[in-house]
C-alpha cells in the first residue's frame, strides 16, 4: 500500500518522492539509518543521515496526524453531526493542537454545570438570554426546579450553559490564540528568592517579552524558575481588545451576556490558550536544545584522535590527591599512582610528587599529559608545566574531564578495571579520551558528556533518541578498528546488537592470533550473523582488519 504521506515528505524537505519512498521501504524492512546512509546510497540517491532520520521522524509525525484525524471524523460522524465544511477543515489541519480544537465541541465530557442545567432544562432560558428578553426573571421562575430552586439560580445556570457553548467557539479561540501568541507578553515576577540562594534567576524577577519573540532558553530557563517555585509566570494580555472582538457577536447585550463574555474569556479561553501556546513554546525550545546538544555532541565526538602516543592521565585533586594512570600506544593501562602535587599537601609531599612523576615520565617515556579540566586543574597544570621544564619531549594537555566521573561508578567501569578505585578510573578515562575521544566517549551516557543546555528540563525520552542517533551516527561514519575496540564501540556498529558485539570482541582478538599464523596475505573468517539480512565478515588485509558489513540471505560460510 503506497505510503499517503509521500508527496507531503517529499514537498516539505525538498526531495525526489522516490527518494522518500525507498527510505520508508528500507526503514520497514527494518535496516538501520546507518545502514542505508552507508550501504543503499544508489538506492536513496546520497541520502546521509541526517536526512534519512527527518524523513523516518516526519513520517511518524504525520502518519499520527492522519491516525488521529481519522478517529476524529469517525467520531462526529457516529453522532450524527459532521458536517462537510467541518471535515474539511478537519482534514486541512496541520497540527495535532488544531484537530482537537475542532474536535472539542463533539468530545465526551466530564458531568459540567453546563450539563446540569441542560438536564434541569434550562436550555430555553439560555436561548432567551441570548435574545435579550425583557422579563428573563419571570421566565426563570417558570424553569425552577430542586436543582435551581430561585430564579437566581436558574440564570446562573443558563448562563453556564452559553459559556460552555460560547468557550468552545473554535474560531473565537483560534483568533485568541493569534491574539496572544501576536500581540501579548509572557512575564515572570519573583516569588520566593530564598529559593535561588544564587541568585540564578535574577533576570527573571522582573521579566516580561513578547510571547512571538521568546528565545528558546528563556522559555526553559522560566519553566525550570517556575518549577522550582522562584518564579511566577504569567501572561499580560489587552484584554480590553479581546473583550471587544467578543462582544461583537451580539447585537444586544445584557448583563447575563457580559457575564457570559467575560466568564468565558477569563476563565476558560484564555486559560487554555496560554496552556497550549506555553506547550508549543517548550516543545520548540526543547526541539532547539537537543538539536543544540546534538551538534555538539557529534563535533566532540569528531575530534582528531592522537594516535601513537605514551599518554598519562591526570586527574587533579586538592584534599584526596592527583590520580594518574599511564596507558600505551592502544589505550592499555600500564600503571596507575597517587600523588599529592598541590596544598594542601605539605612541601615534602609537594617535592614527593615531582619526584615521583618525573620518575613516571622517565620509566614509561611518556609524549604527553592529559590533565583533567575539573577542580584544582589550574594549580595541578602549573605543577606539571614545573615539572616538564626537565623533559623538553613531553608536553601536557587539558583535557574536558565531563563524564569520566560517571564512567569510572558505572558497572562497564568496574568490569574493565575491577580492582582499582574510582578515581584511578577516572585518570585512566582522561588519557584514553585524548588518544581516541570516540571510542572512550561512546562508553559514557551523552547526557553525562556536558555540552548541552537544560538537559534535565527536556524531555528525556527526545534527547536519549537524538544522542544515540548522533553516537551511532558517528561511529558508522569513522568506522571502528576491531583490533583495539570494544564491545560498547562494537554495539554501535550498524547490524550488531550489544550481546553480539560482547561475544564478537574476544573472537576479533582470536581471528588477530589466527592471522598471525596464516600465511596467505587474505583470508575470509565469517562470525555468526547477527540479524536474517545482515551478515556481518571480518575481511583479514595485512596489516589491519577492515570491517565490511553487508546484505545476505544466506547462512554464513566460510569463503
Amino acid at each position: 500500500m503506497e505510503n499517503r504521506n509521500l508527496e507531503t515528505l517529499a514537498q516539505e524537505l525538498g526531495l525526489k518522492k522516490q527518494q522518500v519512498e525507498t527510505v520508508l521501504e528500507l526503514t520497514a524492512e527494518g535496516n538501520t539509518i546507518p545502514f542505508i546512509a552507508r550501504y543503499r546510497k544508489e538506492k536513496t540517491g546520497n541520502l546521509d543521515e541526517t536526512q534519512i532520520k527527518a524523513i523516518i521522524d516526519m513520517d511518524k509525525s504525520l502518519t499520527a496526524l492522519q491516525d488521529r484525524k481519522e478517529t476524529v471524523l469517525a467520531k462526529i460522524e457516529s453522532q450524527g453531526k459532521l458536517t462537510d465544511q467541518l471535515k474539511a477543515a478537519i482534514e486541512a489541519a496541520e497540527k495535532l493542537a488544531d484537530v482537537e480544537e475542532l474536535y472539542l465541541p463533539y468530545k465526551e465530557k466530564r458531568r459540567t454545570k453546563a450539563t446540569i442545567a441542560r438536564e434541569a432544562g434550562l436550555f430555553p432560558l439560555a436561548r432567551l438570554i441570548l435574545q435579550n428578553s425583557p422579563n428573563l426573571k419571570a421566565e426563570a421562575e417558570k424553569l425552577t426546579s430542586e436543582a435551581f430552586p430561585t430564579a437566581d439560580k436558574a440564570l446562573a445556570g443558563a448562563v453556564d450553559i452559553l459559556v460552555e457553548a460560547f468557550s468552545e467557539d473554535n474560531s473565537l479561540r483560534s483568533w485568541t490564540y493569534n491574539e496572544i501568541w501576536n500581540n501579548s507578553d509572557i512575564t515572570s515576577t519573583l516569588k520566593d528568592q530564598s529559593l535561588d540562594e544564587k541568585e540564578t534567576f535574577k533576570i527573571y524577577y522582573d521579566f516580561a517579552d513578547k510571547v512571538s519573540k521568546l528565545q528558546g532558553y528563556r522559555t526553559l530557563a522560566l519553566n525550570r524558575g517556575e518549577k522550582l517555585g522562584v518564579i511566577k509566570v504569567n501572561f499580560k494580555h489587552n484584554i480590553e481588545k479581546m473583550h471587544r472582538f467578543y462582544s461583537a457577536r451580539f447585537k444586544q447585550k445584557n448583563d447575563y451576556i457580559e457575564e457570559v463574555i467575560n466568564q468565558s474569556l477569563k476563565k476558560k479561553i484564555i486559560p487554555a490558550m496560554e496552556r497550549r501556546i506555553r506547550s508549543e513554546l517548550t516543545e520548540a525550545a526543547e526541539d532547539g536544545a537537543i538539536n543544540l546538544f546534538s551538534q555538539n555532541l557529534r563535533s566532540l565526538l569528531l575530534v582528531s584522535p592522537l594516535k601513537g602516543k605514551m599518554v598519562l592521565g591526570f586527574d587533579p585533586a586538592f584534599r584526596t590527591g592527583a590520580k594518574l594512570a599511564v596507558v600505551d600506544q592502544t589505550g592499555k593501562l600500564i600503571t596507575t599512582q597517587v600523588i599529592y602535587p598541590v596544598a594542601p599537601a605539605s612541601q615534602a609531599k609537594i617535592a614527593q610528587a615531582k619526584k615521583d612523576l618525573a620518575d613516571l615520565i622517565k620509566k614509561h617515556a611518556i609524549e604527553i599529559i592529559a590533565i583533567g579540566n575539573g577542580t584544582a586543574s589550574r594549580e595541578s597544570e602549573a605543577f606539571v608545566a614545573e615539572v616538564l621544564k626537565d623533559f623538553p619531549e613531553t608536553s601536557y594537555v587539558i583535557v574536558n574531564e565531563s563524564g569520566a566521573s560517571v564512567y569510572s561508578a558505572s558497572e562497564l567501569a568496574r568490569h574493565e578495571f575491577p580492582d582499582l578505585t574510582v578515581e584511578k578510573r577516572s585518570a585512566i578515562s582522561i588519557a584514553r579520551r585524548l588518544q581516541d575521544p570516540l571510542a572512550e566517549l561512546v562508553k559514557i551516557d551523552p547526557k553525562s558528556i556536558g555540552v548541552g543546555q537544560y538537559q534535565h528540563d527536556v524531555s528525556q525520552k527526545k534527547l536519549s533518541e537524538n544522542l544515540d542517533f548522533v553516537v551511532d551516527t558517528v561511529v558508522n561514519q569513522v568506522g571502528v578498528n576491531v583490533n583495539t575496540a570494544s564491545s560498547t564501540l562494537l554495539s554501535h556498529v550498524s547490524g550488531l546488537n550489544k550481546t553480539i558485539s560482547e561475544i564478537s570482541s574476544p573472537t576479533v582478538r582470536k581471528m588477530v592470533r589466527l592471522h598471525r599464523v596464516l600465511k596467505s596475505k587474505r583470508s575470509h573468517v565469517l562470525v555468526p550473523r547477527p540479524s536474517n539480512k545482515l551478515q556481518v565478515s571480518f575481511v583479514f588485509q595485512m596489516p589491519r582488519i577492515s570491517w565490511i558489513i553487508r546484505e545476505s540471505t544466506q547462512s554464513p560460510t566460510q569463503r
